[in-house]
């Protein structure tokens, strides 16, 4: 009864010392700490090498566990499988495995995830499972209570995404996350995300400098909040403006004018301001202080940059609206010149052929005919049509015709991601900017993110720039890879025995970015799939993109999204993007984390009882 049972599970543990053996020179590569990781990872690569769905299900009709939870020790959880079975065939199990052994060692390999990522990503709160890592908004440079407000609701680390703002506004940001870790007496890890190279379309032309003050509607077309203004003082760097003050409904409208025009503002006062549609509005003080005025009306105008406005026949221009960034109307059918132009580019007539610029030349090279280009996000999808001649003096593009998009068109702006799915292209992982960048990091951060690592060379340059980076420091610096590409998800292995050459490593999913490089049907099973293998091999995961985005954004939580935070537990940390009610999402999901850790560990349930039944 038990014999093809028993056959497969010996040939199976017989696979494990030939792939031991072709990985031997990876393994005592890795730093010591790493060491027994590395084998059971080896061990686990062998393993998943198996479709094991019908042997689990055979596994199970006996009474025996169908190996779910082996990651912590792929050998014993397979010894105690064979084990139990020749008990049940009425021989000796303790030939195979011994109760205390597979107890152990299933537990030294959990604590030694544990270990990495506590040394990693700092401890979890009490009672909690996870963290949560929250992406610092740019704002965080210029307010502490802000960072302050984040760490009393649960932030575990703070994320600065390199892509935005510069060493300055970073030093004020790390200012803010070090003085909340003093107010809460907790360490707070701050890490830093590499920009890596940018596959972005290229910009798009600016468009006049006009702003717009909107009012806020209810359904029925009401206005509930007034459109708003606010005015300071021209001639101050701007960087340096007030804000202002809080208020409901959509931001205001920021313009600078003439000090003393704006010195003679009192409440009550009525502001008569021509709307850029050639129509004219009225806003009413509504507050003045030292740092500016703020002044309402009940409908929207469009205001632009040198409009002349009017107070009791005082007049002023108001300053200080920025070019509007202009976008392209996309269509399906529409055809799309890509190039390596980085030029800005005007938005076509209606029809006419789109042009647009590639942030990597290298692609726009490698493409070829019947290739697949997606634009932001995936939701515009192109086919390659026609390419540049090969060895033509002129500078290489493509020719796409776009083959989905919704129906109506979609907007198409500057900066927006390009993924072209299955194509490799030979393009460091770390640019120039990331090189100076990581020296930053080295001196102020407590981990590094490097973003769009493919293959084990990618892995290798990093460790290698972050170990000479730490060496001028002094400091211990861990190091996060990003996943985000097809080529790094098959690649995981030897991108994990590559980056465990280094002492504190950790794994990113990037949810988006493989969802779009992958198929969005593919998502809920590649990152249960590295997460799984980063815990075979004891190395603590981040997972990345839109966890509790919609409350995050709007305040009220989707459905789905709680339902995709309780599977998110599985990780060792969950990464919050920014948005206006991102302390409320630090808060839902800190108490995810607080329940969930009572009834999950990793992949294995916990049945906790339930008062209801009994």
């Amino acid at each position: 009864m038990y014999s093809d049972l028993t056959s497969e599970l010996d040939s199976i543990l017989g696979d494990l010392a030939p792939g031991r053996a072709a990985r031997a020179r990876d393994v005592e590569s890795v730093a010591p700490t790493h060491r027994e990781g590395a084998r059971n990872l080896v061990d686990y690569a062998s393993l998943r090498r198996h479709d094991l769905r019908d042997l689990q299900d055979r596994l199970l009709d006996v009474g025996v566990s169908p190996l779910v939870g082996c990651e912590d020790d792929v050998e014993a959880a397979l010894r105690a499988a064979r084990a139990a079975l020749a008990a049940l065939g009425g021989q000796d199990p303790t030939r195979f495995a011994d109760r205390r052994t597979t107890a152990e060692a299933r537990a030294a390999g959990d604590a030694a995830l544990a270990t990495h990522a506590e040394a990693l990503l700092g401890a979890p709160r009490p009672g909690r499972s996870g963290r949560v890592m929250v992406t610092l908004p740019s704002s965080a440079a210029d307010d502490p209570g802000l960072v302050l407000g984040l760490a009393e609701r649960g932030m575990g680390l703070a994320r600065i995404n390199c892509a935005h703002d510069d060493p300055a506004r970073w030093e004020a940001m790390i200012a803010g996350v070090r003085a909340a870790e003093r107010a809460v007496g907790r360490r707070i890890p701050i890490s830093m995300d590499l920009a890596g190279p940018k596959l972005r379309t290229g910009p798009v032309a600016l468009g006049a400098p006009v702003g717009r003050a909107r009012v806020t509607r209810e359904p029925g077309g009401g206005v509930v909040e007034p459109a708003r203004l606010w005015f300071t003082r021209d001639g101050i760097d701007p960087a340096g403006a007030p804000t202002p003050p809080p208020t409901r409904g959509r931001p205001p409208l920021c313009v600078r004018v003439d000090p003393r025009w704006l010195a003679a503002r009192t409440p009550g006062d009525v502001i008569e301001v021509p709307d850029a549609r050639r129509l004219r509005r009225r806003f009413t003080v509504v507050s003045v202080d030292a740092a500016g005025v703020l002044a309402e009306g009940d409908r929207n105008a469009w205001v632009r940059d040198g409009t002349l406005i009017d107070c009791d026949f005082e007049r002023t221009r108001v300053r200080g609206i920025p070019a509007v960034p202009q976008r392209i109307r996309v269509h399906s059918g529409d055809r799309i010149l890509l190039t390596v132009d980085m030029e800005p580019v005007d938005p076509p007539r209606s029809g006419a052929e789109i042009r647009l610029g590639c942030a990597l030349p290298a692609v726009v090279e490698a493409l070829t005919v019947g290739d697949r280009v997606l634009f932001d996000d995936g939701v515009i999808s192109a086919e390659v049509i026609e390419t540049a001649t090969p060895g033509a003096t002129d500078a290489p593009w493509v020719r796409l015709e776009v083959v989905r998009c919704r129906e109506g068109g979609r907007w198409l702006g500057s900066e927006k991601g390009i993924n072209v799915p299955g194509l490799e292209v030979d393009t460091p992982a770390l640019t120039e900017e990331d090189r100076r960048s990581l020296g930053f990091a080295s001196r102020h951060a407590d981990l590094v993110a490097v973003s769009f690592v493919r293959t084990r060379g990618d892995v290798a340059d990093a460790v290698e720039a972050l170990a000479a980076a730490v060496s001028e420091s002094g400091r211990e610096v861990g190091l996060l890879l990003k996943i985000e590409t097809r080529q790094a998800y098959r690649s995981l292995p030897d991108l994990l025995l590559e980056a465990m050459r280094h002492d504190r490593i950790g794994v990113m999913i990037a949810r988006g970015d493989l969802a779009v490089e992958m198929g969005f049907e593919s998502l809920s099973e590649v990152p249960r799939n590295i997460t799984l293998m980063c815990q075979a091999a004891r190395v603590p995961v981040v997972l990345a993109t839109q966890v509790l985005e919609s409350l995050a954004k709007t305040g009220i939580p989707s459905r789905a999204e709680i339902s995709d935070a309780g599977s998110a537990q599985r990780s060792e940390c969950v990464m919050l993007n920014k948005g206006p009610y991102v302390a409320e999402a630090i808060e839902t999901l800190d108490a995810i984390h607080s329940r969930m850790g009572r009834i999950q560990r990793k992949a294995l349930p916990l049945m906790r009882h339930v008062d209801s039944w009994g």
